[in-house]
C-alpha cells in the first residue's frame, strides 16, 4: 500500500510539474505579443464580461485596459474602446455611432489608427464641420448583439447618424455564455491548447471549407441569417421612428480579394438595403487594389491593419462628404 501511495504521489508530482513547465513556456515562448489565440483570450479575461442582457451576450467591462496585438488598448467609463464621451451631444457637432464588431472595435490596430478615428479625421480635413465619431464595437458581436446594445446603450448617446458595419460573419447565431472556470481565466496553457484542439478539429476531423462555411451561413433557414435580417430591420424602424441617419456598410473579407468570393452575400446584403430604404456603401472597392496580405494584421491573422482601417474610413468618409445628407433629402458636394 505504502508503495502504490509512493508511486501515485510520484505520478502526480510529475504532472504538477510538467503542467508547471509548460505554463511557463505558454507564458515566455509561446507568447509572442501577437499569438492570436493567446491575445483572443488575453482580451476575453481582462477586458470582457458576461452582459446581464442575453440577447448581448457579452459586453466590455468599462474602466478595464490591456496591451493587445503589440498596442494598448483603454476602454472608457461606458465600456468602449473610445475616448470619454460627455452625456451631452456638444452643440453643432454630427454625433456618429459606429457598430461593429473586431473590425470596428480595432483588434490590431492602434486606437488612434482605427477606423472611427480616421472616420473622424477625414470627415474634418474635408471640411464636413464638427464631428465626432463613437467607436461601439466590440470583438466577437455579431448584428443581432450589435443592435441589441444599441437599443438598450448606445442610443442614449443621441447620434445623429449610425453606422451598421456588417461583415460576413454576423450571420452566425448569438453564443450563450456562463461563468468561466478560474484555470480558463488564469493560465495560458489554456488558450494555447484551446487554439491547438481547434487547429486539430479542422485539420483532422474535417469541417467546411471557410468560404462553404461562410456562404452556408446565408442559406435559406439558416437561423442566424434570420436573426440578423429581424435586427437589421429594429434597428431601421428605431432610427427611422427618432429621425436618425442610419447606413449600413459592408466590411469585405480580407483572405481574397480577386476575384472576390463572397459577391453573392453582397448582392444579398445589398437587396436587404434596398427593401428596407436604407444607404448602403460596400467597402470592397476601398482596398479591392491592393495585395491582401498588406491588409492584414498578421499573416495569420486577417482582421484588417491600420492600412485598411484607413482606406475603408476614407470610403466612408468620401461618401459623406458626397452625402451631406440621405439620398432624396438635398445631396449637397463637397465645397
Amino acid at each position: 500500500m505504502k508503495k502504490f501511495l509512493a508511486n501515485a504521489l510520484l505520478v502526480v508530482a510529475t504532472v504538477l510539474v510538467m503542467a508547471g513547465l509548460f505554463e511557463v513556456a505558454c507564458r515566455t515562448v509561446a507568447d509572442t505579443g501577437v499569438q492570436y489565440d493567446i491575445e483572443m483570450w488575453k482580451y476575453a479575461t481582462a477586458i470582457k464580461r458576461i452582459s446581464g442582457d442575453p440577447a448581448i451576450g457579452h459586453e466590455h467591462t468599462p474602466g478595464t485596459g490591456a496591451r493587445l496585438m503589440g498596442h494598448d488598448v483603454t476602454i472608457n467609463s461606458l465600456g468602449l474602446r473610445n475616448a470619454e464621451v460627455a452625456p451631452e451631444k456638444p452643440a453643432g457637432t454630427t454625433r456618429i455611432v459606429m457598430l461593429g464588431d473586431s473590425i470596428v472595435f480595432g483588434w490590431g490596430v492602434a486606437q488612434d489608427k482605427t477606423m472611427s478615428v480616421e472616420l473622424a479625421r477625414d470627415l474634418a480635413a474635408g471640411g464636413f464641420g464638427p464631428v465626432e465619431v463613437i467607436n461601439t464595437g466590440v470583438g466577437n458581436y455579431n448584428t443581432a448583439m450589435e443592435v441589441a446594445y444599441f437599443l438598450k446603450s448606445g442610443a442614449a448617446l443621441a447620434p445623429d447618424i449610425v453606422v451598421l458595419n456588417y461583415f460576413i460573419n454576423d450571420a452566425e447565431p448569438t453564443p450563450s455564455y456562463s461563468p468561466v472556470p478560474w484555470y480558463a481565466r488564469n493560465f495560458y496553457a489554456y488558450a494555447v491548447v484551446g487554439g491547438a484542439w481547434d487547429i486539430f478539429k479542422r485539420t483532422l476531423l474535417g469541417g467546411p471549407e471557410w468560404k462553404t462555411y461562410y456562404t452556408d451561413l446565408y442559406q435559406d433557414g439558416r437561423p442566424g441569417w434570420a436573426t440578423a435580417r429581424e435586427s437589421i430591420r429594429r434597428l431601421v424602424a428605431y432610427c427611422r421612428e427618432h429621425g436618425i441617419r442610419l447606413v449600413m456598410t459592408n466590411i469585405p473579407e480580407l483572405h481574397e480579394l480577386k476575384p472576390y468570393p463572397f459577391a453573392g452575400v453582397s448582392a444579398q446584403l445589398a437587396g436587404i438595403a434596398k427593401a428596407e430604404g436604407i444607404e448602403y456603401l460596400d467597402l470592397l472597392p476601398a482596398v479591392a487594389g491592393e495585395p491582401a496580405p498588406s491588409l492584414w494584421v498578421t499573416v495569420p491573422d486577417p482582421h484588417p491593419n491600420a492600412k485598411a482601417h484607413a482606406l475603408m474610413a476614407r470610403s466612408l468618409a468620401d461618401y459623406f462628404l458626397l452625402n451631406r445628407s440621405p439620398p432624396g433629402e438635398g445631396t449637397q458636394p463637397p465645397p
